[in-house]
């Protein structure tokens, strides 16, 4: 079965957005268009997106749901119930996509214990896609031994034009698995790169939008998070902009591995 052609290419991330803030980020984005919403059970906010979904006219068949499970669930024992737990906070009977959040800090819980309860979750009906994220080479290989790369729908990674991370997305894509962007613009970084200042001008847009069209352009999927309605405005049209090979080639060579997601004791070792 193959998983991966249904991952939406633009959602709305919700990471650090708690309370009345990621209500109306998320209200405002599905009042926009958006369709595919992340979040995760350590954000806090599940209940919240719950609630602005429910109020919102926007029937649940048109969204796409992701969530991530927290290392506290990963017993297999915990999985689902935890997974239960999200949904109903979510207000759904599904969510579209489930995440590992990272891998298990010391490998406490083995990799195939986790993903074989989360094959279950999809079995009932729980979640209609699994996936990973933060996962390097090597857990990614441990993954795919565990259920098959057919059953790995993304990696969601941190992936910015500051940390193009090429070897995990090479070693993803020869096994046929998505890659999700997250910090896509590097909590703001590049936004005031002349590189893309500059591919931003010839364009007449964003170098929001510049970055985004980027990932986009190299297949990936991008979850940008705004609290500014004008923002997530500005993002949703990152997808009707196409750069050119000159333009990518000028990305490309942004690359300096400049991780800003790192958390000791959970990132595994990088490639």
């Amino acid at each position: 079965m193959d998983t991966t052609t249904r991952i939406p290419a633009f959602g709305v991330g919700t990471f650090r957005l708690k309370d009345q803030v990621v209500i109306d980020s998320v209200r405002n984005a599905l009042d926009l268009g958006y369709r595919a919403i992340d979040t995760a059970q350590i954000y806090g906010n599940e209940a919240e997106v719950g609630q602005a979904i429910a109020e919102s006219s926007v029937p649940r068949s048109e969204l796409f749901i992701t969530t991530k499970i927290w290392t506290d669930n990963f017993a297999a024992d915990k999985v689902i119930p935890s997974l239960k737990e999200s949904l109903r906070k979510l207000g759904t009977d599904h969510v579209d996509l489930t995440l590992i959040h990272w891998p298990a800090p010391g490998q406490a819980v083995p990799l195939a214990d986790t993903l074989g309860a989360l094959m279950q979750a999809r079995a009932q009906g729980l979640t209609r896609s699994i996936g990973v994220s933060n996962f390097n080479i090597d857990y990614l290989t441990r993954a795919i031994q565990a259920v098959g790369a057919a059953n790995i729908a993304t990696n969601q990674i941190e992936l910015s034009p500051y940390l193009q991370n090429r070897k995990i997305v090479d070693f993803a894509r020869s096994q046929g698995i998505h890659i999700t962007s997250y910090m896509t613009l590097a909590y703001g970084k590049v936004l005031q790169d002349p590189v893309l200042l500059h591919i931003a001008g010839r364009h007449g847009a964003s170098t929001a939008q510049v970055a985004l069209a980027w990932a986009m352009q190299l297949g990936y999927a991008v979850i940008p998070s705004s609290t500014q309605r004008a923002n997530l405005q500005g993002n949703l049209l990152a997808q009707q902009l196409r750069l050119t090979d000159e333009d990518m080639a000028q990305i490309a060579a942004l690359d300096r591995g400049e991780r800003l997601v790192n958390p000791e004791g959970l990132a595994p070792s990088w490639d």
